[in-house]
């Protein structure tokens, strides 16, 4: 008798990992849905036994799935697999109802010991042949945006670790830009406030590019309040948490990028662009640096908040094809 399992995530990538890595002792009936209302109407429909979960996604994300699934009292094993690995992440999806937490990029010996908690494997070998699931077609870009995802949730738990917040996680954007549009984005990124900016370069195995973290004016009033700068000497402690976050954000996406694609990265030290200073001084210093680039652009906001922080990575022209090799195996079969 087949198993029927239902795995939501708006990863292409991330739903073929899963369902490739489901054992064959499930036999799994795997369904797909690419965000949370598409899981809910399936979940009207199907009575699922087993339902993996990321957090995530655009329309309903992860959070709000576990709270409609709690609401409408849907009887469903939901295990969570995502890379917003933050402590209070975790937390809120064990108080919505969720029965484990794996942490993404997927590791199949965690899967099975969450699979062997929750009973649904049999532990006796049996003769099983395997059920057909019809993959999703992976595109370039679909790779791209998992490796970011993973990234960003790692620079987001150690920004949430290290002030105690909860850190809200976006979806990333992937793009590759010309200078135009790279001027255009970091325009948009502002959004008329002023900001103050850090650069750090970095490099590994022939892969570079710059990093650039972006603190909007908006957020200083707070981001003061939270870390108790003294009055006297607000300048010099904006200046130390501005360098601060600058190295917890990078060092761990950068971490999580060469976690992914098995490159040691190494970053050089934090460059004050300017503080309180408009998007054009920012936009000016990156001219002549790029012609075309790869883009993960990101912005962080700290729960309860007005606290915003963009973080930009761009990658040299000459990073791209090295980048791909390194993260050809994920477009594997």
């Amino acid at each position: 008798m087949s198993y029927p399992v239902l795995i939501c995530d708006d990863s292409a990538l991330a739903r073929k990992m899963m369902a490739r890595s489901l054992p064959a002792s499930l036999q799994a009936d795997v369904t797909f849905a690419v965000h949370g209302r598409d899981a809910i109407e399936k979940l009207g429909h199907t009575p699922f036994k087993l339902m993996f979960l990321d957090l995530t996604m655009p329309e309903l994300d992860g959070f709000g799935t576990l709270e409609e699934i709690k609401r409408l009292s849907i009887d469903i094993d939901v295990v969570v697999v995502s890379g917003d690995i933050q402590p209070k992440a975790q937390e809120r999806v064990f108080d919505l109802g969720a029965k484990a937490f794996i942490k993404k990029p997927l590791d199949k010996s965690e899967l099975k010991d969450v699979l062997e908690s929750l009973e649904v494997v049999p532990s006796a070998p049996q003769m099983i042949i395997p059920s057909q699931i019809e993959l999703p077609v992976l595109r370039r870009r679909d790779i791209y945006m998992e490796v970011a995802n993973v990234a960003i949730g790692r620079a987001a738990d150690a920004l949430a670790r290290h002030f105690d917040v909860f850190v809200e996680l976006p979806l990333p954007n992937v793009n590759i830009l010309e200078l135009s549009e790279l001027h255009m984005a970091l325009r948009d990124l502002a959004n008329n406030d002023q900001v103050s900016g850090v650069c750090q370069g970095f490099s590994g195995e022939g892969i570079a590019g710059e990093a650039l973290v972006l603190l909007s004016d908006s957020s200083v009033n707070d981001l003061r309040k939270l870390m108790e700068v003294p009055a006297g000497s607000q300048d010099l402690e904006e200046l130390e948490l501005l360098m601060d976050v600058s190295n917890i954000l990078v060092g761990s996406f950068l971490n999580g990028i060469g976690e992914q694609a098995e490159v040691r990265f190494f970053q050089s030290s934090p460059v004050l662009l300017g503080q309180h200073i408009s998007i054009d001084s920012v936009v000016e210093s990156t001219s002549g640096s790029f012609s075309n680039t790869m883009t993960f652009e990101v912005s962080y906001n700290i729960e309860g908040t007005s606290i915003r922080c963009d973080l930009l990575f761009m990658f040299v022209d000459e990073s791209m094809p090295l980048i791909d090799n390194k993260l050809a195996y994920l477009m594997e079969d």
